[in-house]
């Protein structure tokens, strides 16, 4: 079977807020030396980055691209690269939906997906003529329901995709507990059997999603939401298929949509499986648990129903989190998850976050970026470093502490101080005054 690395949600220099190297060749080249096989080319629906993916891209496979490059006799050739593997494309995008809908008003994130370009066009057209700015942002918003944007793309074509962003974040989740749905059902009334998937987000985890039965036969997917280079891949999806040829828009969420299916043989022949997805440490999140950021103030769900929801410093209401959320329409308990076979989960921490705690240095000196292109010249990519290479081996290439603290991310023996209303938390590999050189047991906790 041949693995392959999803990231199926990143952004374009054209997004608010996002790095202006966001090109696709540098996108390309960054999937590469990160392990990333397979991205979505994000924001497809504005104006110039579009003309960018129809200039840079060519069909490969079925709705599967690679980058273009002109050569000197002006041919067009397929890019290249005789160690690191070439990054394929797939046409997907995020889009913001503000309406009010049941009685409240919904401000909801959703990744969409194009099975071509020419059906992406269609659709950027159809948006045009229809009155929505597409110019002004990467992610656009749209003046409609989530459930009314679904329509929207079953029209122009049933092979297009949606799968609710971030489902868990508090302003823009399609569970989040500022103005998002209970249910999906609820969300989405008789088109729900349309979502067949819905992305976790970096505040939580697969473990805290499968404390809800409701999701059993929903797919759970996590990717980056990058908005930098430096974040693509931080979470990804695992697949594997039988050969390349297999690798197409189709097959890639038939695996996705047949990993919750009771008896996938039912359905015809699986061209692939779903093998896992990568996380971050769902405490790294900006929104994990509660709090107020201005305040400075964070607290679990149990401290926030002692306090009625309401910050101790400015009496004023707090940010619920992603942790209480899920708390509040959880059905079962963690120790009922077990039971429960889903595609299992990794969780990891970028190896630069990785060699910078170890090293006692900043994440962009370039004490790190010299270790860090060592392991890549020796080892290929940073998942094959992070998910398959012996930690004897990474510290003998760089240095032993370096091989020493990925083996504590892989035993989920670190240091996390939770995010809230905003602000990212905190991993560390090594706690702080804790001595280094040794790896010691178990999960090192706040306080």
């Amino acid at each position: 079977m041949l693995q392959q690395i999803l990231d199926l949600h990143i952004h374009s220099k054209y997004s608010r807020a996002c790095s202006p190297r966001l090109e696709l060749s540098i996108i390309a080249e960054t999937c590469a030396i990160r392990g990333v096989d397979i991205v979505a080319t994000g924001d497809f629906t504005h104006p110039k980055w579009f003309e960018h993916i129809k200039e840079s891209l060519v069909e490969e496979n079925e709705g599967v691209y690679k980058l273009k490059i002109k050569d000197t006799r002006n041919k067009i050739q397929t890019i290249t690269n005789y160690r690191l593997p070439i990054t394929k494309f797939i046409i997907g995008t995020e889009l913001a939906v503000i309406k009010k809908h049941k009685e409240q008003t919904r401000r909801i994130h959703l990744n969409v997906f194009a099975p071509n370009l020419q059906v992406a066009e269609k659709f950027n057209k159809k948006l045009e003529n229809d009155g929505f700015n597409l110019r002004s942002d990467g992610r656009p918003i749209l003046g409609m329901t989530a459930k009314g944007l679904l329509e929207y793309i079953l029209e122009i074509d049933e092979r297009m995709i949606m799968i609710p962003a971030h489902a868990w974040t508090p302003w823009f989740g399609i569970f989040g507990s500022k103005g998002g749905y209970d249910s999906l059902e609820d969300a989405f009334d008789e088109l729900a059997p349309h979502i067949f998937a819905i992305e976790t987000g970096l505040s939580s985890d697969p473990l805290m999603n499968w404390r809800l039965s409701v999701l059993d036969k929903i797919a759970l997917v996590s990717n980056s939401d990058a908005h930098s280079l430096e974040r693509i891949g931080r979470e990804a999806n695992v697949l594997a298929f039988e050969n390349e040829k297999d690798i197409t828009y189709k097959n890639i969420f038939e695996v996705i949509k047949n990993s919750v299916r009771v008896n996938p043989a039912n359905v015809g022949h699986v061209v692939g499986k779903f093998l896992y997805t990568v996380e971050m440490y769902p405490e790294e999140g900006r929104y994990h648990i509660d709090g107020h950021r201005d305040c400075n103030f964070s607290c679990d769900p149990k401290e926030t129903k002692k306090l009625k929801g309401i910050c101790p410093k400015c009496k004023k209401p707090l940010v619920i989190g992603v942790m209480n959320r899920i708390e509040e329409l959880a059905d079962r308990t963690e120790e009922e998850t077990k039971k429960v076979v889903r595609v299992p989960y990794k969780s990891l921490v970028p190896l630069p976050e990785i060699i910078g705690d170890a090293l006692d240095v900043g994440v962009k000196t370039k004490t790190v970026k010299v270790e860090y292109d060592k392991l890549i010249e020796k080892y290929g990519t940073e998942f094959n470093i992070l998910l398959n290479i012996s930690t004897l081996e990474i510290g003998q290439t760089s240095q032993k502490i370096i091989g020493e603290a990925v083996e504590r991310v892989r035993q989920g023996n670190i240091f996390v101080k939770p995010g809230y209303d905003g602000e990212y938390g905190v991993a560390k590999v090594f706690g702080k005054g804790e001595k280094k050189g040794r790896t010691e047991q178990g999960v090192l906790t706040l306080g």
